[in-house]
């Protein structure tokens, strides 16, 4: 029997595959998948096989292309002590017309060009342009583009249109079983967005979050039960596959919220109350929970020795039932807006969290401040022996603001250390940390000095 494949542009090839997967089940299946901050998940399939009795192959498709196939787990439900797993191989050497036409180098092929020619001989390669040893006419190369078609003598074995896991089952029990599948795939996290909306007075913030599901496991999840997982999960090998750009989207006001969350084990679980439709090379947005309305405190920072003159503007709240938050927010980035006198949202900046527990304050730094400088220096220095010495500093802030703020001075002191002279009261943060507290009044002026012994 002669098998056609007809090269639509030279290059992408269709041929009729009924013959080489007829041996594929028929499968009614359910999915859930659990996915990982780590660029992994696990998936859990439930399918309905005909089984016939003793030893027989199976092709499980619609698996992703970025399996470990070490980590299939598998078992009838309806019988789990009468099928028993032989052997696993897992395919994923898809069909190309590159791949067709390899297989066929060294025997006799017709081929057709889209001026109508036809050549006929045998193939001796196909990388580029395509080769063909004729009785007539001898070496021929023929341009891929240029091709309409070829006549191959038989189907080519071997190929397959989707990664495939192919089983040697054993069963002792002929007729319908409930089979479960788990594995585990890379190409697939999530992530959570927030986007915050300051009020006028900047006391307040509307918070709603956002979780994204980047899909580039190779594969579609079908009306599926969805699991999250937040935490730092541990993995012996983790290989980062190549991920593809986005365009982030905007995030929308939720209505309700959607996931119900519980401590697990170590972790925190996110289960959507629905079956959502996860596609392949698909970003989809869920709503985490509804918007919560919490108060924030606006702070000034000056840390002089990791940036000059710049003073961080920081929103500070507290995740707590108190202030209308308290759920475990996984990490992610916050974007962080405020409406201008025309109602039009101005963007402020944005922050990462890490995972906050319950009752765990947030600082967000969204930017830093235009009309408040900071400078520091180093006033004076004495050796005084070998083994001390004496650093006097000065730190100065001005604040050109309309209002009166108070701005958080943070230094850092290393090895054994004392404090002896200071303009300024301080409060030790940890053995290298101390911070003081100065209030500066508008379009005014404030000098810190303290002398240190090491």
């Amino acid at each position: 029997m002669i098998k056609r494949i007809i090269c639509a542009t030279g290059i992408i090839c269709f041929v009729s595959l009924s013959l080489i997967i007829s041996n594929t089940i028929a499968q009614e299946k359910q999915v859930a998948i659990t996915i990982y901050q780590n660029n992994l998940g696990l998936v859990h399939d439930v399918r309905k096989m005909e089984l016939a009795k003793g030893n027989q192959e199976i092709r499980f498709t619609d698996v992703a292309s970025f399996i470990d196939p070490t980590s299939v787990h598998f078992k009838s439900l309806t019988a789990p002590g009468a099928v028993t797993l032989l052997e696993q191989n897992y395919e994923y050497d898809l069909v190309s017309s590159e791949k067709i036409l390899k297989k066929y180098i060294d025997q006799v092929v017709q081929l057709f060009t889209k001026e109508g020619k036809i050549f006929e001989g045998k193939l001796l390669s196909v990388s580029g342009n395509i080769v063909l040893e004729t009785k007539d006419e001898g070496i021929q190369s023929i341009s891929m583009a240029n091709v309409q078609n070829i006549d191959f003598p038989k189907l080519p074995t071997g190929l397959i249109t989707r990664p495939t896991l192919v089983w040697l089952l054993s069963s002792t029990k002929a007729g319908k079983h409930l089979m479960e599948t788990s594995y585990l795939t890379e190409g697939i996290d999530w992530h959570a967005e927030y986007v915050a909306a300051v009020n006028d007075d900047e006391t307040k913030i509307d918070l709603s979050a956002w979780v994204s599901i980047n899909n580039q496991s190779g594969t579609d999840y079908e009306n599926a039960k969805l699991k999250l997982v937040a935490g730092d999960v541990n993995r012996a090998v983790s290989p980062q596959p190549k991920r593809r750009d986005h365009e982030e989207m905007r995030a929308m006001q939720a209505a309700a919220p959607q996931f119900e969350e519980k401590t697990f084990f170590e972790y925190h679980l996110y289960t959507l109350q629905r079956a959502a439709t996860v596609r392949n090379n698909q970003i989809k947005q869920l709503s985490l929970f509804p918007t919560a309305t919490t108060p924030i405190k606006k702070k000034y920072e000056y840390d002089g020795s990791k940036n000059e003159k710049k003073v961080n503007v920081i929103l500070e709240l507290v995740n707590s039932e108190k202030n209308g938050m308290g759920l475990p927010l996984p990490a992610g980035k916050v974007r962080v807006y405020k409406a201008d006198g025309d109602q039009s949202q101005i963007f402020l900046g944005e922050d990462k969290i890490d995972h906050t527990p319950k009752d765990e304050k947030i600082p967000l730094h969204v930017g830093d401040a235009f009309d408040v400088v900071g400078e520091r220096k180093q006033a004076n220095y004495k050796q005084l022996s070998k083994q001390s010495r004496e650093e006097s500093w000065q730190i100065t802030l001005r604040n050109h603001k309309k209002e009166e703020i108070e701005v958080v001075v943070r230094e850092h002191l290393w090895g054994d250390w004392e404090i002896r002279e200071s303009s300024h009261a301080y409060i030790k943060k940890d053995a290298n940390t101390v911070e003081f507290l100065i209030p500066i009044k508008k379009d005014g002026e404030e000098t810190v000095k303290y002398t240190v012994w090491y």
